[in-house]
């Protein structure tokens, strides 16, 4: 059964930093492009940073200098470190598994992270 297992999430003050933590179980972690992505009230979801299997990451411009992936295929997990937080990075923040060669995609529950003073 694969599961996708979001934690980390929380209020926290503008300037302050959180860091998600994403657990899986189920698949071959080390094939899979690792993602997170959120949501924001009344706004789509969007691709916030993805790491491949072989460790090249990429970040939406939002996220650039603030948040870094990173992940451990020694334990099927994958981290979301994010400082310097604004009031505008508010979402539901969810992880993503996604093995191109075999269209194979898994999405986690999600964790809430909430900016505000």
């Amino acid at each position: 059964q694969v599961q996708l297992v979001e934690s980390g999430g929380g209020l926290v003050q503008p300037g302050g930093s959180l860091r998600l933590s994403c657990a899986a179980s189920g698949f071959t972690f080390s094939r899979y492009t690792m993602s997170w992505y959120r949501q924001a009230p009344g706004k789509e979801r969007e691709l916030v940073a993805s790491a491949t299997n072989t460790g090249n990451t990429n970040y939406a411009d939002s996220a650039k200098g603030r948040f870094t992936i990173s992940r451990d295929n020694s334990k099927n997990t994958v981290s979301l470190q994010m400082n310097q937080l604004k009031p505008e990075d508010t979402a539901v923040y969810s992880c993503k598994a996604s093995w191109i060669w075999s269209g194979s995609e898994y999405w986690g529950k999600g964790t809430l992270v909430t900016v505000s003073s």
